[in-house]
């Protein structure tokens, strides 16, 4: 049996799969990059200071395998590999922007203790 499918059977809440699924330091800030319009991994490294560029490629590699990214590699010399959201990634996008607005009424209650 492969890790998804043990995964998917042990995760029966949608809340736990989903926060699985972008669980990990840098998922959300790597979605958030492409959706803003960063596509290929040496503008995340610029973008993302302090992210490692293995620990990067794995994450990349995650969020492709659970269909949030698409990955698109080039033939050419130096290789170029672009990443784009999958209309998935794009829900996700929406949810992480409803999470931005829960962010910003968190600050305003920490900035008046």
């Amino acid at each position: 049996m492969k890790i998804t499918e043990r995964a998917i059977e042990e995760k029966i809440c949608p809340l736990e799969f989903a926060v699985n699924a972008i669980s990990g330091k840098w998922k959300v800030p790597i979605v958030w990059r492409i959706n803003e319009g960063e596509k290929r991994p040496s503008e995340m490294l610029r973008g993302i200071v302090k992210v490692d560029r293995r620990v990067l490629n794995q994450q990349l590699k995650e969020l492709e395998q659970d269909g949030i990214l698409n990955k698109k590699s080039f033939n050419e010399l130096p290789p170029r590999v672009e990443y784009s959201l999958t209309p998935l990634g794009e829900k996700l996008v929406e949810v992480l922007w409803k999470l931005n607005d829960w962010g910003e009424v968190l600050l305003e209650q920490a900035q008046k203790k």
